[in-house]
């Protein structure tokens, strides 16, 4: 009942007052890129094409051998007038190596507000005034709800069935009554407030930086808010190992934080047809229209995520490290993350 709530209040919702284009503040949105897939240009060409008047993106990619180069550098060429600038090289401030890859372009940045958007989303034009609008004054940090954009295959239609219902249920929720519910995948900060505790060189030494950014925000006295439109996640890569990996990691990265490691296993057997319908009702309000697939898609889709839930908990708890990027961390209580020395890449592997 409660996401259900939040979703029909929050999500889509028409943003008045229009705020006059002059009044409008400038935004530097950092993209930390590693690797390429089918989908990097068109992803990266939307945020060359927002309806904004004052913003620059800021690229960055670790080292002069990625394959990202290349795509950046043809789209500063075909957007002549967009203020765009490409970074290569990281600078080393801890473990966590998305937050080496963007520091140096969050220290360039000129504009006091701060998107911080990952490789795979892609914006629709008016994503980034949508975000804006939702940065009132006592608002420190605006989170886009993770969701995927409309692409071909069953294991694209499985993450973007888990992501309408199991995570939209999760973090509207949370957001309801005032949980912290970050995921970093797009967001928008206030600058003066994350320096305040100690920029964003500070939260290197954690895996899950997003949610310490956000906890650090919090702290400050200012709210942690939802847009009223969902992140598209539009990655080339819908392998549902893969996918299972990702999820793997996002709660061995839960359970690292947490005094007592201790997590729900069970399924919700009970009032089958009602939790059903609930996560179909809601994955219709977050797609904003029709299913983009048949019923009997979403039902199968739907009862593949259910019924691999324990699976995927279960994994997570029996290790205590993930490889992201190629580097192998291991999490300690409190969510700090350190690099271990070995070289055997024993953990699940993830994209």
């Amino acid at each position: 009942i409660l996401f259900a709530f939040s979703s029909l209040h929050h999500l889509y919702k028409k943003l008045d007052p229009v705020i006059p284009e002059e009044e409008l503040p400038g935004v530097s949105i950092l993209k930390p890129l590693t690797g390429v897939d089918i989908n990097l240009k068109s992803n990266l060409e939307t945020f060359f094409t927002q309806k904004y008047p004052k913003y620059e993106l800021l690229f960055s990619v670790q080292d002069d051998n990625d394959p990202a180069i290349l795509v950046v550098k043809s789209l500063i060429d075909s957007y002549p007038k967009v203020d765009a600038k490409l970074f290569i090289g990281l600078k080393v401030v801890g473990p966590n190596g998305k937050i080496n890859n963007m520091v140096r372009s969050y220290e360039a940045a000129k504009y006091d507000n701060i998107v911080i958007s990952d490789t795979s989303i892609k914006m629709t034009p008016s994503t980034l005034y949508e975000m804006v609008h939702c940065l009132k004054p006592h608002v420190g940090l605006v989170l886009q709800m993770p969701y995927c954009a409309t692409r071909k295959g069953f294991g694209a239609i499985y993450q973007q069935v888990y992501f309408g219902t199991m995570q939209a249920r999760n973090c509207l929720s949370a957001n309801a009554v005032n949980i912290n519910c970050s995921t970093g995948m797009s967001s928008l900060l206030r600058r003066d407030v994350l320096d305040k505790a100690g920029g964003l060189a500070e939260f290197g030494k954690y895996l899950a930086e997003d949610f310490f950014i956000a906890e650090a925000i919090r702290s400050q006295g200012y709210k942690v808010v939802l847009s009223t439109t969902p992140a598209l996640q539009n990655s080339g890569n819908s392998s549902i190992t893969d996918f299972h990996s990702r999820l793997i990691r996002y709660v061995v990265d839960s359970h690292s934080m947490t005094l007592f490691d201790v997590s729900p296993l069970g399924f919700f057997m009970g009032h089958f047809l009602v939790w059903f319908l609930s996560d179909y009702i809601l994955f219709r309000i977050v797609e904003n229209g029709p299913l983009p697939f048949s019923k009997f898609e979403f039902l199968v889709a739907w009862l593949m995520r259910e019924l691999l839930s324990p699976y995927i908990i279960l994994s997570a708890h029996l290790q205590n490290h993930v490889v992201w990027r190629n580097q192998k961390y291991k999490l300690h209580w409190g969510g700090k993350v350190v690099v271990p020395v070995t070289s055997s890449l024993d953990a699940v592997a993830v994209s």
